[in-house]
């Protein structure tokens, strides 16, 4: 771990978006606070605080900051949509703002603040050739040669979907570890079941890539709804429901737009003790 962490304390915040949870780490100026070793200590849920994703704020001079994520086993993460519109919350709560703009290793994203109190978060296009996502080789994205043939789409990061009748009978324990590593993602993937409603909404169940299974996940429901209207199966607009609750995705010509709810936690302060044992 970064020495300039284990002689001082460092404060944090923890959030969640539909039980998919964050801790938020202030990391401007010229040194990084966050290494791998420190991701996995704080993500340990016994012996750290335990999330699903470590959102690092860094500086950035291509918009009001710059967002790196950290899964829970030390790993980088290109995107996280929850981890997103909490951060967006939290920072325009501190500014005023009703807008910001947010820098991620994908692109710079637009962060609203909805009237009804939700944040919306403009994800931008998704990827879809098979080099972008990625996959290993060139085959065909909406039907991959796997069991079921499910889709991939990147958004920032790879996902790979599949459409089943009835999520809760899908053994994802078993099948989201065995498909995130699966030799066609080489980047490995996340992966989401997906099943969709007499209604038009969706049901969604995650596997995270480096977290396991988590209650909700924003880059997910996005590749979800990307990949479900490229099938036919539904508009550009849907409501997605998961384990924590409720998105609104809505794939408009300017991206893949997110609309959901946050909460803030509690604010918290690691020692110096924990973070010299971190190490």
């Amino acid at each position: 771990m970064n020495s300039a962490v284990s002689d001082q304390t460092l404060p944090f915040v923890k959030m969640h978006g539909l039980g998919n949870d964050f801790v938020i780490v202030e990391s401007r100026g010229p040194e990084r606070r966050v290494s791998p070793q420190l991701a996995r200590a704080l993500g340990d849920r016994n012996f750290g605080v335990g999330f699903d994703q470590l959102a690092e704020l860094r500086d950035s001079d291509r918009a009001d900051l710059r967002l790196e994520f950290w899964n829970s086993d030390g790993t980088l993460s290109g995107a996280c949509g929850n981890a997103t519109r909490c951060v967006a919350a939290r920072e325009m709560n501190r500014t005023g703002q009703d807008s910001l703009t947010i820098e991620t290793a994908h692109s710079v994203l637009l962060a609203v603040r909805c009237p009804d109190g939700r944040v919306s978060v403009n994800m931008g296009q998704p990827q879809r050739a098979w080099q972008d996502i990625p996959l290993a080789r060139d085959v065909d994205t909406l039907a991959l040669p796997l069991e079921g043939h499910p889709a991939a789409i990147g958004m920032g990061n790879p996902h790979c979907i599949r459409v089943v009748n009835d999520v809760t009978t899908v053994a994802l324990t078993e099948l989201g570890p065995r498909i995130e590593h699966d030799p066609l993602f080489p980047q490995r993937t996340n992966v989401e079941f997906v099943e969709i409603r007499s209604d038009g909404t969706l049901r969604l169940r995650v596997w995270e890539r480096g977290a396991g299974v988590t209650l909700a996940c924003g880059s997910g429901a996005c590749a979800t709804a990307v990949a479900t209207h490229l099938l036919g199966l539904t508009p550009r607009a849907v409501d997605i429901e998961m384990d924590g609750g409720w998105l609104s995705i809505d794939w408009r010509e300017d991206g893949v737009w997110m609309t959901g709810p946050t909460a803030h936690v509690f604010d918290g302060t690691l020692n110096a003790d924990w973070l010299q044992a971190a190490q």
